[in-house]
């Protein structure tokens, strides 16, 4: 009754392939975004803002990152978190090279860098794919780790081996370093998580989409109809090394303000998959989905005991974690592929027939 297309005519061709073509959708998001810039940051308390929303936005971006390389162009990375630890890194040595600059700007800048290094890593997907190329990914992850570990110069020589976020301001309120405010590291990741899932929105619906998808869905057709397979493959490479890039910036500048090189292990790049499986393949929302859903498990696991009065230990909980995103992939793996963004898109399609069954 209330989620109609009835009446809602498209007159051009831009109407219709519009990002949100019915009325309903560009409301509820205009909704979304003032809670997003306005209600949360006035009624949440410093902590939920620095423990839960910065970074559920962070790997969320991190998500649409991988999700535009396996989800869109199907070809699997074991490596997210050496990408991430790229800009990471490339954003400190920026902050020295250039310490009057604009720190957003820098960490877009070091995006290129990781865009670079993944472009690199993804040659070898020119000749091979499937469990190959995830193994070589997976070399690239402990290259890139053991990089992070042994060269020196990338800290600036720092004897702990460490990176230390400085002090940047942006109209002269501090964003990052320890002055910086919950609520203004969150409006800034907020800010550059929302532009970059628009721009990511209309790349997968442009040209450069339907190439990756027609990849992604059968190379040799696709070769055949006049996409350049190299070219396409090591586009999305680069592109999902930015985003990467960009979202470990932003997770060890606007969230930990100091970060090491385990901060980027193997372990983080196999959440993040996780994070995509979950939330559901080939989708942006979906990598919304899957950044709340793993980042908020341990915490509702660890309150409802609480709530029930049923004191539980920190260890059970990681473990009733795991055991439950191993059930859930397997279940989404099975009986929905397409993830909590399938259940999302079939609950609307509920919504524009209701009360009608069909």
């Amino acid at each position: 009754m209330f989620y109609r297309e009835t009446g809602q005519y498209k007159t051009n061709y831009a109407a219709d392939m519009a990002l949100f073509p019915i009325r309903q959708d560009r409301i509820g998001m205009v909704l979304i975004l003032i809670v997003a810039f306005v209600v949360i940051p006035l009624t949440m308390s410093s902590f939920t803002l620095s423990a839960v929303m910065i970074p559920i936005l962070i790997f969320a971006l991190a998500s649409i990152g991988l999700n535009l390389l396996t989800g869109y162009t199907g070809l699997i990375s074991l490596g997210t978190a050496g990408f991430m630890g790229v800009g990471a890194y490339a954003t400190y040595k920026l902050t020295t090279l250039f310490p009057d600059a604009n720190i957003v700007l820098l960490i877009l800048l070091s995006g290129f860098v990781a865009a670079a290094v993944g472009v690199v890593f993804g040659l070898p997907s020119l000749r091979i794919k499937g469990f190959y190329l995830a193994v070589a990914t997976l070399a690239a992850q402990f290259f890139l780790s053991w990089c992070f570990v042994r060269v020196p110069w990338l800290v600036n020589y720092n004897i702990s081996n460490a990176i230390e976020v400085p002090t940047r301001t942006m109209f002269d309120i501090p964003i990052t370093g320890p002055n910086a405010t919950p609520v203004a590291r969150y409006l800034v990741v907020l800010t550059v998580v929302v532009v970059m899932t628009w721009i990511a929105s209309n790349i997968v619906r442009g040209r450069i989409g339907r190439s990756w998808m027609a990849v992604r869905d059968m190379d040799i057709a696709a070769e055949l109809i006049g996409i350049r397979l190299y070219r396409t493959k090591l586009l999305a490479f680069a592109v999902s090394s930015f985003y990467c890039g960009v979202a470990g910036a932003l997770m060890v500048f606007l969230w930990l303000g100091a970060a090491e090189a385990d901060s980027f292990n193997i372990n983080q790049s196999f959440i993040i998959l996780f994070m995509v499986i979950i939330g559901g393949l080939g989708s942006l929302v979906g990598s919304f989905f899957g950044a709340a859903f793993i980042w908020g498990l341990p915490i509702v696991l660890r309150a409802a005991p609480e709530f029930f009065g049923i004191s539980v230990h920190a260890a059970t909980v990681e473990h009733l974690q795991f055991m439950v995103v191993g059930a859930l992939i397997i279940f989404f793996l099975i009986v929905e592929p397409h993830g909590l963004a399938r259940l999302w898109q079939i609950g609307k399609q509920k919504l524009r027939v209701w009360p009608f069954p069909y």
